[in-house]
């Protein structure tokens, strides 16, 4: 499979700038992976297509405010610092992305905050895009946690071309985000709203929360053409026993497992045992999955409009079958579908 093979003309006024006013008000592209057919919806019809007892896998991971502003000592250069994950909690050492990367050398000095409440000194270059910064806090590791927090703002994407605004905070989160660790939403639990999930619950529809901390590997461009030659970033992730039991339950039932999300999706697979159920996990995936895959533990799948060649699409196009999703992409074009992370879902049945 090739990586042209997922290229398609993406009309910049599709991807959306702002969430629709509520969040399972989005519209949903219905997805028949037997048949190629498709139904266009709303979000919250979900529920028509599910019965008691099936169980849907949700990522419970909660972004946190990964991006930072800070000046450079001495030329009081601007710098953004995108923090991607603690190395080490002793001695405040983080895995970060730095922008404009050339300015930073090994032994500088950043400043955050109107009164440089936080200083960070870089020492090491990883990689060509990556730094080590270590930051020097005289204080509890509590109290630098929240200086970070509150000087830090809400990763949303570079597409979303505004200044980010008060309700990037509510929604640019998934109302069952509950363990802190991601720089990225996962996109298609966003549709969710507490009346749906109340509404899912009544019908007797079981619920397996895993977490995936989403990395920006998830978006890192694919750079070949052959995609067995494609590397992707290590990500952590955790499934409890209480969820590899409620799935497996399910399966063993008869009962459709709906995977919402391409991160939940990559966890799940990750964690199967020969007899294709699911496994309790704790460590790191670096899973990627492209046409043609044998899936495991899915029966559908609840997947955002993703942007061309990106990880997400092949997932979603080894899921659906490359020709039903590459047409379905097509139609959702055709009718003005939102695209990326604020933009409406599609459910593959």
């Amino acid at each position: 499979m090739k990586l042209s093979k997922f290229k398609f003309k993406l009309p910049t006024d599709l991807i959306a700038q702002y969430p629709t006013p509520n969040r399972d008000e989005s519209r949903l592209l219905v997805l028949d992976r037997k048949t190629g057919d498709i139904e266009h919806r709303m979000f919250k019809d979900v529920l028509d297509y599910f019965e008691e007892n099936d169980s849907f896998v949700m990522n419970n991971t909660k972004v946190f405010p990964a991006r930072l502003y800070g000046n450079k000592e001495k030329t009081g250069a601007k710098i953004e610092v995108f923090l991607l994950r603690e190395l080490n909690q002793e001695s405040l050492l983080w895995d970060v992305l730095v922008d404009p990367a050339r300015k930073i050398r090994i032994g500088n000095k950043l400043y955050f905050g109107e009164n440089d409440e936080l200083v960070a000194e870089v020492i090491d270059n990883t990689t060509s895009r990556g730094r080590t910064l270590r930051f020097l806090f005289d204080g509890p590791h509590d109290e630098f946690k929240s200086t970070m927090m509150s000087l830090g703002e809400t990763p949303v994407p570079k597409y979303i071309e505004r200044p980010v605004e008060e309700l990037d905070e509510e929604r640019y989160q998934t109302i069952f985000a509950k363990e802190e660790g991601a720089v990225a939403v996962p996109t298609a639990g966003l549709h969710f709203s507490r009346e749906l999930l109340k509404r899912m619950e009544l019908k007797g529809i079981h619920f397996a929360p895993i977490t995936l901390h989403v990395g920006l590997g998830t978006f890192r461009p694919v750079e070949v053409e052959d995609l067995t030659k494609h590397k992707m970033d290590s990500e952590q992730m955790f499934i409890s026993d209480e969820a590899a039991h409620t799935v497996n339950d399910t399966k063993k039932n008869k009962g459709k497992v709906c995977v919402v999300g391409t991160t939940a999706m990559r966890a799940v697979e990750t964690s199967v045992s020969t007899e294709g159920l699911l496994k309790p996990f704790e460590g790191w995936t670096n899973k990627f999955i492209f046409p043609p895959y044998d899936f495991s533990i899915a029966d559908s799948m609840i997947s955002n409009l993703h942007a061309p060649e990106s990880t997400l699409l092949m997932q979603v196009a080894a899921f659906g079958g490359y020709d039903h999703v590459m047409a379905a992409y097509k139609a959702a074009i055709k009718e003005k579908y939102r695209f990326q992370a604020y933009g409406d879902a599609m459910l593959i049945i």
